[in-house]
């Protein structure tokens, strides 16, 4: 599991200083960062965890884990120039950089399937959940939560790991990632955004059945992203956008 030294040390490889809470179990490092970030924690507060009761996902799912074999950790942002309906592209940034430090000190390819899924052979090794406070316009506060399997849980279907590597290393490898983009502020920030997560894309190029939070299904072929982290699908109809929801792929992807 990750230390409370661990977590400073990965804060020193970027050159922050923010407070930082190393739990062998808790219910969810979202909801301890979240609970720190309402009481003013500053920006790069890391809350880690070996194991969570209560792990959370998108819309209301649950994320299970095996204790002590899995990367859990929250990390709090409070972005300056990002205006709240781009929040979504700091997921895709943690996506991005989150595959490229997989790969950085694994070697696996692991790939990022829109909007927060990191998938290995097109099964589930992790995902990135955002919680976020908006005050008259503005953004507060964005809670990153990212956990990464090194071993599946047992029962979850279409779930995977990445098999043995240093937790350490990929938080450093992933904070490295993340800072170099995120410092780079508007107006470059989402075309930089763009730049690091269309090379790890498991969506782009494949067909794709799209169901929109109101319920709406939409099939086509996924071709980018817009500037507000929105998947651009062509379909019979046209070009359509689909900021949130859920994305299934219909073909096989590559290997």
């Amino acid at each position: 599991m990750l230390t409370r030294d661990d977590l400073l040390q990965a804060l020193a490889a970027i050159r922050v200083m923010a407070p930082v809470r190393a739990e062998e179990v808790t219910a969810s490092t979202n909801a301890t960062a979240t609970a720190m970030a309402e009481e003013g924690t500053p920006e790069w507060t890391l809350v880690s965890a070996s194991h969570q009761t209560e792990g959370r996902g998108r819309q209301g799912r649950t994320w299970e884990d095996v204790s002590g074999r899995a990367l859990l950790f929250s990390v709090v942002l409070r972005p300056e120039g990002i205006a709240p309906n781009r929040a979504g592209m700091l997921s895709l940034l943690a996506g991005a950089s989150m595959a490229e430090a997989i790969r950085s000190v694994t070697g696996r390819r692991v790939t990022c399937a829109w909007p927060n899924d990191l998938v290995l052979h097109d099964r589930k090794v992790g995902g990135i959940l955002l919680e976020s406070s908006i005050v008259q316009g503005n953004l507060r506060y964005v809670v990153v939560g990212i956990g990464v399997n090194l071993d599946p849980p047992d029962g979850v279907e279409g779930a995977a790991g990445i098999g043995e590597a240093s937790m350490r290393d990929l938080l450093v490898a992933f904070l490295e990632r993340f800072q170099a983009i995120y410092d780079a502020g508007e107006p470059s920030f989402p075309e930089r955004v763009r730049i690091a997560w269309l090379p790890v894309a498991a969506t782009i190029g494949r067909l794709v059945e799209a169901t929109t939070m109101d319920g709406r299904v939409m099939t086509g072929r996924a071709t980018g992203l817009d500037g507000f982290g929105a998947l651009k699908l062509s379909t019979d109809s046209g070009e359509v956008r689909v900021g949130f929801g859920d994305v299934q792929h219909l073909d096989q992807g590559a290997a």
